[in-house]
């Protein structure tokens, strides 16, 4: 099966309510985002809106208590969401896609649904926030595991968490040591452990509410029955195939809606002046550059519901998510000229997008890898430790 045959799935309850939520969440968001900004400070308050609304849950299978939303839903919400604030639509994408992970295995893959169906239920009932260690926790793994009886103790520096001062559990992984060569064994780690410390790190160029903080784990012992996957350390693994494919789509739908809030400030500022050939040449490239960032984000999702994750999937999830990038952070450029020096003024909210969308650049594949995986890909050749 093709891209191009995927089958359509009909999501329109959710995308409708669930989207006019996250318009409405947006519109207050965007009052508090300039002053989050300004002062690196964790979007707290919107994360207790994302819970009280439903958002937090909306990617529970309705069954185990949640909304129900699939993949293409999920990304409308944070796409939405970054129209008022770009820092909450991307920390949400990271909570976001460790709960679309176990729902699509527990749509798709029966044998997995004893081991995912627990934390779903909690996930709805108790209405916990997920973290992630990022990108800079990628297939080598990082931080160190050492065995013990009954488990293994772990010591570790996890970098860019996500929403890490509202997190409930961080789904990481540690590399152990084994005489047949490194493993990398992932488990939940309770945020709320003493050995548990969230490091105030997080003062960045752009997307400074995310609470992107590193997180310390020292000396935490993990039971071996909460380690439900054990893998050979730096190679791609079925794990990361469902990953990379399901979970991309869902982080670039906030650089999308960065993009077209940007393109929007730009419109308004420009439609107010004498119209010039230079002034329609650029919109004519800001909108072509969001067009093709617009495609190449369908492309992805068309992508995850073919519902076959491979190393194929990931190939063109990751193309996509290159061609999203690039097309995004052009268009927020083209916005910023197309506004001209209006749009130099903090208040005009465009430099602070300008800022955002340049996060886009850093999370796994960046360019050179993405480029060396696909041609790997194109020639037949192996792409076992391109990652």
């Amino acid at each position: 099966m093709t891209i191009m045959d995927a089958p359509a799935q009909d999501t329109t309850t959710a995308r409708k309510d669930f989207g006019a939520i996250a318009d409405r969440l947006a519109a207050g968001f965007a009052k508090s985002a300039a002053e989050n900004d300004s002062g690196d400070c964790f979007v707290a308050s919107h994360y207790d809106q994302l819970k009280s609304e439903g958002l937090i849950t909306a990617g529970v299978p309705e069954a185990l208590g949640g909304g129900g939303a699939d993949v293409r839903a999920l990304c409308d919400i944070i796409r939405r969401l970054a129209h008022g604030c770009s820092s909450t639509a991307l920390a949400f994408s990271m909570h976001s896609h460790q709960v679309a992970f176990p729902a699509w295995r527990w749509h798709h893959q029966p044998a997995a649904v004893p081991m995912v169906e627990p934390l779903l239920k909690r996930i709805a009932a108790e209405r916990l926030v997920l973290l992630s260690s990022g990108g800079g926790d990628w297939i080598g793994g990082s931080g160190k595991a050492v065995a013990v009886e009954g488990g293994y103790k772990v010591t570790a520096r996890k970098m860019f968490v996500s929403g890490a001062p509202a997190g409930d559990i961080l789904m990481t992984s540690a590399v152990v040591d084994e005489d047949d060569g490194a493993k990398v064994i992932h488990f939940p780690c309770p945020m709320a452990a003493p050995e548990v410390s969230v490091l105030d790190t997080w003062h960045t160029l752009g997307m400074r509410a995310t609470g992107s903080h590193d997180v310390m784990i020292d000396g935490l012992f993990v039971p071996a029955d909460k380690v439900p996957v054990k893998r050979p350390a730096g190679q791609w693994h079925p794990l990361f195939f469902m990953l990379g494919t399901i979970a991309f789509p869902l982080i670039y739908a906030a650089y999308l809606g960065v993009a077209e809030r940007a393109r929007d400030i730009a419109v308004g500022i420009a439609s107010g002046r004498t119209a010039s050939p230079v002034t329609r040449a650029r919109a004519g490239e800001m909108d072509t550059a969001l067009t093709a960032c617009r495609l190449a984000h369908q492309h992805m999702i068309a992508t995850v519901e073919l519902n076959a994750p491979s190393a194929e999937t990931v190939n063109q999830v990751m193309t996509g998510r290159r061609l999203v990038e690039e097309n995004a952070i052009r268009c927020v450029e083209k916005a910023m000229e197309l506004a001209g020096g209006a749009g130099f003024y903090r208040k005009a909210e465009l430099e602070r997008l300008f800022r955002d969308i340049q996060a886009a650049r850093y999370h796994p594949l960046q360019k050179e890898i993405q480029t060396e995986y696909a041609g790997a890909m194109a020639l037949g050749q192996s792409i076992d430790t391109i990652y």
